[in-house]
């Protein structure tokens, strides 16, 4: 009998235990006695609750404590005391040697971003008055490095890839809604599993973004292709998957329940390798390319900034240099190789240069000058 797939798979699927439903579970801390590094980081991770430091965040510095404290625990390193810059170094060190299943190294914003954990946490610690001393103060990252994010999709990609879900299917109606989603407003993955079903305005056509990245709140626009897929979803597929009436998620798994992100990542993911554009990508290269585009289009950069919720304008200039039409056409209409097809011989370009016959520049020095000029700039 065949296997069955889309809306027809949901009743099997909702007999499933909740901990086989997706999504990757919270990291769990090796455990200590009071006063131990690992005693003592459950109460640092609360500090930052208390805080009000974001999930995420709070998510991230759990993952990299978790790593930190296996290492220690393997040497017996187990109070804080027993800390010292140079054992703090010899950890940078592993890290730094460590590669990951595919054989390739840690990226070093992991790097920074673990590293930075331990300097906060030891901080706490002194604070605490479990250290007289702190040991990671003085500890250096990796410098970080400028680069830019991937290439934006092409048009063509990105309708390939939006094209990817069956539409026949109501999962697939409700897939093709969250990837037009993406692809107008430019939310993040957490933003777009966020969202409650009252945040969508059909009439302003907008959505409510609430408490987003470093818990800002903001309002981005839906694009009326975007809001005539979320209609239909909403319409034909939503009253199919919910189970409780007073689930607010905008968009629900076949469990009925909002999305996990790391599932939402998994299945743009499948998507765009579906799409067979040639290479990988995920939530962020939507999001990118959505930004990309908009520029390409002339949207003022601080347009897209409020629409990525960015904080800092910095952040959004990235796009700009990675969007390369605007440099391209400037480049076609200034540059004097780029003249048009009438204005040379036969309709082709002219691949001689300063009109020589052969193609070469005269080596011959000027009357005024012995050479030397010309040897010294060499």
């Amino acid at each position: 009998m065949p296997r069955k797939k889309g809306y027809k798979a949901t009743r099997k699927l909702r007999e499933r235990d909740k901990e086989k439903r997706g999504g990757n579970p919270a990291a769990e801390l090796p455990s200590g006695e009071p006063g131990t590094l690992a005693g003592e980081a459950p109460r640092y991770l609360e500090w930052l609750a208390v805080r009000n430091y974001t999930a995420s965040t709070i998510e991230g510095r759990r993952d990299a404590l978790k790593v930190f404290l296996i290492w220690t625990t393997e040497r017996e390193l187990l109070q804080p005391s027993g800390i010292t810059k140079a054992i703090l170094e010899s950890y940078q060190r592993h890290l730094w040697r460590w590669r990951k299943t595919n054989g390739k190294p840690l990226g070093i914003s992991t790097q920074r971003s673990r590293l930075s954990t331990l300097k906060d946490y030891f901080a706490w610690l002194t604070r605490q008055n479990l250290l007289t001393a702190n040991p990671a103060s003085e500890l250096e990252l990796p410098r970080q490095e400028k680069r830019l994010p991937s290439e934006a999709l092409g048009l063509k990609e990105m309708s390939g890839i939006l094209n990817v879900p069956d539409i026949a299917d109501p999962l697939g109606l409700r897939d093709r809604a969250m990837l037009e989603t993406l692809y107008s407003t430019g939310v993040r993955r957490s933003e777009l599993t966020n969202l409650e079903i009252t945040d969508l305005n059909r009439e302003r056509q907008t959505l409510q973004i609430r408490q987003g990245k470093g818990h800002k709140d903001r309002v981005v626009p839906v694009g009326t292709r975007a809001l005539a897929w979320l209609e239909r979803y909403l319409d034909e597929v939503r009253p199919k998957l919910i189970i409780d009436l007073a689930e607010k998620a905008l968009f629900l798994t076949s469990y009925g329940q909002g999305f996990n992100p790391d599932v939402v990542s998994r299945m743009v993911s499948k998507f765009i390798k579906k799409a067979e554009i040639g290479r990988p990508g995920s939530c962020h290269l939507v999001r990118h390319s959505c930004a990309t585009h908009m520029l390409e289009g002339g949207a003022d950069i601080r347009f897209i900034q409020q629409l990525l919720g960015h904080e800092k304008l910095e952040t959004t200039a990235i796009y700009t240099q990675t969007s390369i039409e605007q440099l391209k056409a400037v480049h076609a209409r200034t540059h004097p190789a780029e003249a048009p097809k009438e204005s040379r011989p036969d309709g082709k370009p002219d691949d001689k240069p300063d009109g020589k016959p052969d193609g070469k520049p005269d080596d011959k020095p000027d009357d005024k000058s012995d050479g030397k000029d010309d040897q010294e700039k060499a």
